[in-house]
């Protein structure tokens, strides 16, 4: 999860418009519930490493032109309710590009004050090739008690511009690929063992705000993505950079736009370890227990003679069960 700007933007003024997709008639989407998490899920204090110098400042970006986001409305038919309990952690976590070695988590369970990791489960555009990621490799981190963060890097924003990550969403086909996203991270989930009503995160790279079509795709395609996911037994997520698709997101939920993610993995990176300090969502916006924040990136960490280069994390939200 790389190459995100840290200055948040205010969301641009928002025209309420509640469209309808074209989808075959089903049941109301039911109400969205808080989801608690289950008392034998173990509660961890966050006890951020020790934060770096500080960066120096970068210019300030252009306001972005006002985006009008559509509300759309997509039918399900799975609820939350219907899917399996939550496993919800609060406390530190980190993620890396690629899974660790298993003697690496070993001694980062004893040593570092993480007790969740993101790892990278599908998609065509991860960053590492993920050779150690088997089912094996999840049961015995699991074990150690670890937390699992599943990420999904497919299709970006229509109007990113990301190098290494050249595939992007069509808006005029977002729903579509959504829904066969969805399906990949779904099959990927099975394949490592991780249960339903596991969470995983779609992960969509900063982009340029402003564009009303690029804005409209990653919503139509996220809203799809959850849907299908919902269908297929498991919990949806969603990262990105406060700076857009955050903001985006955020913006679409005001507008009536469902389903929605059921938790935000926001990156900014203002070295502030906790989930409620940001001002791109609501106090009300996936809370309580529905938010991850990427605080802090590519560090370098050592912990019981093992080093890594992580992203630094503060997780109030569903992990994998």
């Amino acid at each position: 999860m790389r190459y995100l700007a840290p200055a948040a933007l205010t969301v641009s003024s928002l025209v309420l418009l509640v469209a309808a997709e074209g989808m075959p008639a089903a049941a109301p989407v039911a109400e969205a519930v808080p989801v608690a998490a289950p008392a034998a899920v173990p509660v961890a204090s966050v006890v951020p490493a020790k934060a770096p110098a500080a960066s120096p400042s970068r210019s300030a970006a252009p306001s972005p032109r006002p985006v009008v986001i559509r509300g759309t409305r997509l039918t399900e038919s799975r609820t939350r309710r219907s899917l399996a309990p939550a496993e919800v952690f609060t406390g530190g976590g980190f993620d890396a590009c690629t899974a660790p070695p298993l003697e690496t988590m070993r001694a980062w369970k004893r040593d570092s004050p993480y007790g969740a990791v993101g790892i990278y489960v599908s998609g065509s555009q991860r960053g590492c090739s993920q050779p150690r990621l088997t089912a094996d490799w999840v049961r015995e981190v699991r074990a150690m008690g670890w937390r699992l963060i599943p990420t999904h890097v497919g299709l970006q924003a229509p109007c990113a511009a990301l190098g290494g990550k050249p595939r992007r969403i069509d808006p005029a086909a977002a729903v579509r690929q959504g829904k066969e996203e969805a399906a990949e991270a779904a099959a990927a989930l099975r394949a490592l063992g991780l249960g339903p009503g596991s969470p995983v995160y779609l992960d969509i790279e900063s982009y340029p705000r402003g564009d009303q079509r690029c804005a409209q795709g990653v919503v139509d395609f996220t809203l799809s993505w959850t849907r299908a996911l919902h269908a297929a037994g498991y919990r949806s997520g969603f990262y990105s950079s406060t700076d857009s698709g955050i903001a985006d997101l955020a913006a679409a939920a005001k507008a009536g736009a469902s389903p929605l993610p059921d938790a935000v993995w926001y990156a900014r990176w203002d070295d502030k370890a906790d989930t409620t300090s940001t001002t791109a969502l609501t106090s009300g916006q996936w809370s309580p227990h529905a938010r991850v924040h990427q605080y802090r990136g590519n560090t370098t960490e050592t912990h019981g003679g093992a080093t890594l280069s992580i992203d630094h994390n503060s997780v109030d939200a569903p992990v994998a069960a």
